[in-house]
């Protein structure tokens, strides 16, 4: 596994738990662009929201149609 890696955990389809990430690059209610160190994650859905973020960890809500790891290199 690699250090600093982000973990994602998903709830059913209405909750998903992100750690080890870097920074949030695009938040609307359809779509949310997370960076990671090795790239970016999409959350695509439904009313999302970003229940809590702290410096490595976040929750988000809504109705999750697709979590989508996105290689930036």
């Amino acid at each position: 596994m690699l250090a600093g890696a982000p973990i994602v955990t998903a709830l059913g389809r209405n909750e998903v738990c992100i750690e080890n990430y870097k920074g949030i690059l695009e938040y609307n209610s359809a779509l949310i662009k997370i960076l990671t160190k090795i790239g970016s994650i999409h959350v695509e859905g439904k009313n999302l929201n970003i229940s809590y973020f702290t410096n490595d960890e976040m929750k988000i809500t809504g109705m999750i149609h697709s979590i989508n790891y996105v290689n930036n290199k």
